[in-house]
């Protein structure tokens, strides 16, 4: 038996040695000439599955719903069409309110030709809080690549048989705006729209009539008169909007002709305090309609465009409530999948003075320009206007007022000149170069220079002093040059130079720093250390940064020595750095609100001033380019004719910058130093009026109504004493056809 065993295993090493000489490899045991085929032979190997998945996921979170659709297998596309496929995902995400979403693939399970992966995806929403599902996508492969089996179940499980997703919105009131005192800027309330139906006037009561709307809109009665005089019978004339407190008196007396309608609305007072700076809201555009969606809004709300209604959206809106359903495909409720309460509103107070703002507006009603007041130890914006301004109640549908919407837009009137006017500073800029020419060390305050009408230091510039025309305008008029208005200042201090606002003066310092002192940029870094060409940092508003460039030849330097040229600024800039020369030399972020204040508890966002800069200027240098701002309020100054007589200290510029078109815009920035005598924060005021003439002429007369208004309530005299120039002509508005038409 043993030797049976042993013949055995020699046989089969011989049987082993003879199958390797014969070259069948070691893993075989059957000699053949061609390897055995594979159960993958012929197939391509399947593409990653959870890739695609991801790359669908990843489209959606873009709303590339066209790319998703191109990622449906052939079977889903001719099922669905792109259009409902994108309004299938598009609806749910908004009545969700889904903000954003996140998935992650959890498992996966691939075949050559099928595939299923596993994922879990969360939308986190407002109102319904955080939808967590795990669900299976089903996949082919068509063409070597991954595409979805579509199913409504993809979006939510409870979702499959056409079921829908339903919210119940809770929208509260939106938020009111005051001014720093509580007055309302801004409410929800009934509103009157008033105005004049023409052929239903009592002529025994036509002057009642246009008194009584003068109160009430702030209209000179001469005014209405005028328009119901230009007017034919069965004309409305709109005239302002109202509360029936407001309108009170006016409504007992309802003398004939009067015809107002009563809406539901966000009502505006005083036709738009401020009305750039507060803003306005419409309804939400097709454009923004899903962004809103998905932050909670049911769609029909009105919402900020602009100014504060659009900064403090978040606060004004309130927290919407809401109840997220699935429903089925005939209405009825299946099932709820999250809620939230709703939460007041909270209300907004600004800075901004009443009082101050109306007197602002009505300075400046008649001309195109700006008036800004800050507070110059703090950054408070007191009064910020522009003009032409709007009634933001024209935005209002339900306003018959509003036919008039069409030439408010037309006119310019939504523009902030105060932040986003960009203007030639002229020789309010003279500030700033007189501060360069401290610092150089080249000019001490008490340095000469004759300043005679003309300028000839720069070969190819001629310049003519302000005093040069004026004498032109004498001697044609048959006169002399003998006034302080005509005569060339002569001999005159660095101070004195800007107390004349001698041209000459600055010319010489810009081209001695550019071309013979080596300091060819030193007026421009002292204009950008001053906050010039860049924003302030106002933030609540959209602002313009204004333009300060290096000079690159002399005629470039001397211009820029008195705000010409390139020079581009806003009046926001201006009263910033002229407030911190009141201060002694502390930029502040200028601000226009005051607090956010929720209807409990105490406010979330309170006022604190902000300090971001600081004048580049030594203490006694500073001090010596107060005494000169001060000196040009005096007796020997450029404002003195229309400061004199004013009760209370203030320094200042005055400007006539040069605009390129027509007449040069006049300005005028200055400051109070009146807070030891008063207990009244001091404030700084920058004016422009657009081509109009002198700074001396038109911005001082503002600048000193702005004053008095603040110190007694009102101005003293009449705002101008050329009467009311810019007024444009007043065309009727035709019949319309409407409920007050005949």
């Amino acid at each position: 038996m043993k030797f049976k065993r042993v013949i055995q295993l020699m046989l089969i090493i011989v049987f082993i040695s003879a199958c390797s000489s014969s070259g069948i490899g070691s893993s075989s045991i059957f000699a053949t000439d061609t390897p055995l085929p594979t159960a993958q032979i012929g197939i391509t190997p399947a593409p990653d599955a959870p890739a695609a998945v991801n790359a669908f996921f990843e489209a959606l979170k873009e709303n590339a719903y066209e790319s998703m659709y191109a990622m449906l297998s052939q079977d889903s596309q001719s099922l669905i069409t792109l259009e409902d496929f994108s309004k299938r995902w598009n609806d749910a995400l908004n009545e969700m309110s889904a903000s954003n979403f996140e998935m992650a693939i959890v498992s996966s399970q691939v075949s050559p030709y099928n595939a299923e992966v596993g994922y879990s995806i969360t939308y986190q929403t407002v109102l319904a809080g955080n939808i967590q599902r795990d669900i299976m996508m089903r996949l082919v492969n068509e063409n070597n690549a991954w595409k979805v089996v579509w199913d409504d179940s993809l979006i939510l499980p409870e979702l499959a048989g056409g079921n829908q997703l339903a919210m119940e919105y809770s929208v509260p009131a939106r938020g009111d705006i005051y001014d720093i005192d509580g007055l309302p800027i801004v409410t929800q309330s009934e509103a009157l729209a008033f105005g004049i139906q023409t052929d239903l006037i009592d002529l025994d009561l036509q002057g009642t009539l246009t008194a009584e709307l003068g109160l009430l809109c702030g209209f000179d009665p001469l005014d209405i008169q005028d328009q119901i005089d230009a007017s034919g019978p069965g004309w409305y004339l709109p005239m302002c909007e109202g509360t029936r407190d407001d309108a009170q008196r006016l409504l007992s007396i309802n003398p004939g002709g009067l015809v107002f309608s009563a809406y539901e609305s966000r009502y505006y007072a005083q036709n738009g305090l401020a009305p750039q700076a507060v803003g306005y809201t419409l309804s939400i555009a097709p454009e923004q309609y899903d962004e809103y969606r998905r932050r909670g809004y049911d769609g029909s709300e009105r919402i900020g465009q602009s100014g504060i209604e659009a900064w403090a959206e978040d606060y004004l809106a309130g927290q919407h409530g809401g109840v997220l359903r699935v429903v089925s495909p005939t209405g009825q409720i299946i099932s709820t999948l999250g809620q939230t309460n709703p939460k007041p509103a909270d209300s907004v107070y600004l800075t901004i003075n009443n009082n101050m703002q109306y007197y602002a507006q009505s300075a400046i009603e008649y001309f195109r320009g700006a008036v800004v007041v800050m507070e110059v130890d703090t950054g408070r914006i007191i009064a910020m206007a522009s003009s032409p301004d709007f009634d933001p109640n024209y935005f209002e549908a339900e306003n018959p007022n509003n036919i008039g919407i069409v030439n408010m837009l037309n006119n310019g009137g939504t523009l902030n000149r105060v932040t986003q006017g960009q203007y030639p500073l002229g020789s309010v800029f003279k500030i700033i170069t007189m501060s360069a020419a401290l610092e150089s060390g080249a000019w001490l305050k008490d340095t000469q220079y004759d300043c005679q009408y003309q300028f000839t230091e720069v070969n190819g510039f001629t310049g003519n002093d302000w005093t040069y025309d004026y004498c032109q305008e004498a001697i044609a008029r048959g006169e002399g040059c003998n006034t302080s208005r005509t005569r060339p200042g002569g001999l005159l201090t660095l101070q004195e130079g800007l107390m004349r606002s001698c041209n000459p003066y600055f010319w010489h310092i810009g081209n001695d720093l550019y071309s013979v002192l080596n300091r060819p940029n030193d007026i421009a870094t002292m204009a950008r250390a001053f906050g010039l060409g860049s924003p302030t940092g106002i933030e609540q508003l959209a602002e313009e940064s204004g333009q300060i460039l290096n000079p690159t030849s002399q005629i470039e330097a001397v211009n820029q020595a008195i705000g010409q040229g390139d020079v581009q600024v806003t009046p926001l800039q201006v009263v910033r750095f002229i407030s911190a020369i009141a201060n002694g030399g502390t930029l502040y972020r200028p601000q226009i609100v005051e607090k956010i204040q929720p209807v409990d508890g105490a406010p979330l966002l309170v006022f604190k001033p902000e300090a971001n800069g600081t004048l580049p200027l030594r203490a006694e240098n500073l001090e010596i380019l107060k005494e000169a701002m001060f000196m040009v309020t005096g007796t020997k100054g450029t404002a003195y004719n229309n400061i004199r007589g004013l009760q209370f200290d203030v320094a200042g510029k005055t400007g006539t910058a040069e605009s390129g078109s027509g007449l040069p815009h006049a300005w005028f920035a200055g400051f109070t130093n009146n807070q030891a005598n008063t207990g009244l924060p001091d404030i700084a005021i920058a004016v422009i009026v657009e081509n109009i003439g002198q700074g001396s002429d038109y911005g001082v007369p503002i600048f000193r109504s702005m004053v008095e208004t603040y110190y007694y309530g009102a101005p003293q005299r009449p705002f101008y004493d050329w009467g009311q120039i810019g007024r444009p002509p007043y065309t009727p508005t035709p019949p319309s056809g409407g409920i007050f038409s005949p």
